[in-house]
């Protein structure tokens, strides 16, 4: 049997309802084992860890990534694939970070929660669960593993970790891969779409600690003040920003704008456009008012999604590159994350 380690860092699958208060509050991994009495029939040989404090995603940070990275490194060799038990409102955030922090990867990690509580009647948690830990276990006809990267498996699809983003509060499928395709899809059986799936490099398996969160997102809309973005661009404790334009990455002709851009540029801050729609790609080259922004120095993130810009930005950073290394790996696929 496969060898699975499940680790538990709290979010809505393990939560249990205060009888005082009405509210939603971290619970213990027993609670939610307790609860899935189908564990002992999924044919993996399972074992977990657990936060010593379990949190709600929303409390999560780089910290906690490394948490997690350490507790994947000091395990690899004793498990075949590891599933990761987290709040949704951040999850695509940890996968993101987890595909660059680690590098090599032949094994999966599988990032699942759910949308109701465990003990809920109607929860989505056991499917959930149960499917991500039987991905984690999944080998092909030569014995490797099905799903060599890291995934968020969440109501019946299976997205890379780096493309996927929450689009729902309430629905049970509150995530979406809008600029690639399904890595799974689980009905009856689970569908494996092998043509998208990443192929391990040769190279060795590499943890990564360092992620400098010296970033902010700012978006554009229309009437955007100088000051606001003066205040952004000018702080000495910022060292990149992921910019939300408009479109194919377009922004208004205001001289001050470009002006403050091309200075933070200069300066050494990395600035990268994202589109703030939901599909597609910036292309800055295409619109004069996209054309400005390339000539200011700002660096394309392609058709990436805002965690992902975000997290890999934290990561080159944190290997204490030079701003032209940066430049030029932001550019890079380094985990699937952009499409070349």
């Amino acid at each position: 049997m496969s060898r699975i380690l499940i680790i538990y860092t709290g979010g809505t699958i393990g939560m249990v309802r205060n009888a005082a208060t009405g509210a939603l509050e971290s619970c213990n991994f027993e609670n939610l084992v307790a609860n899935v009495p189908e564990l002992k029939l999924c044919g993996a040989e399972i074992s977990a860890v657990t936060f010593d404090n379990p949190i709600d995603s929303s409390d999560m940070t780089p910290r906690h990534w490394g948490m997690m990275v350490k507790i994947i490194s000091d395990n690899y060799d004793l498990y075949d694939g590891f599933v990761i038990l987290h709040g949704t409102d951040t999850m695509a955030f940890t996968a993101s970070a987890l595909s660059f922090m680690l590098e090599n990867l032949t094994k999966p990690v599988i990032l699942t929660g759910s949308q109701l509580p465990i003990e809920a009647i109607r929860t989505d948690a056991k499917e959930n669960l149960l499917t991500a830990i039987e991905i984690a276990a999944a080998r092909d006809a030569d014995g490797n593993a099905m799903v060599p990267e890291v995934c968020i498996f969440f109501h019946e699809e299976l997205m890379r970790g780096n493309r996927a983003t929450k689009i729902s509060a309430n629905n049970l499928a509150a995530f979406s891969s809008n600029n690639y395709p399904l890595l799974a899809h689980s009905g009856t059986e689970i569908d494996y779409h092998k043509e998208f799936i990443r192929r391990p490099s040769t190279g060795t398996f590499t943890p990564h600690y360092r992620m400098d969160p010296g970033i902010i997102i700012f978006s554009l809309f229309p009437g955007i003040r100088r000051e606001a973005v003066e205040g952004v661009l000018r702080s000495k404790e910022i060292k990149g920003v992921i910019f939300r334009t408009y479109g194919s990455g377009n922004a208004p002709e205001n001289g001050w704008l470009v002006e403050l851009l091309s200075e933070a540029v200069l300066s050494g801050k990395t600035i990268v456009n994202i589109s703030q729609c939901a599909t597609g790609k910036v292309q800055m080259e295409k619109y004069r008012t996209g054309k400005q922004l390339l000539e200011a120095g700002i660096v394309s993130g392609r058709d990436s999604t805002v965690e992902a810009a975000l997290t890999k930005l934290m990561f080159l950073l944190g290997e204490n590159l030079s701003q032209e290394q940066i430049r030029c790996r932001m550019n890079e696929s380094i985990a699937g994350e952009i499409t070349i």
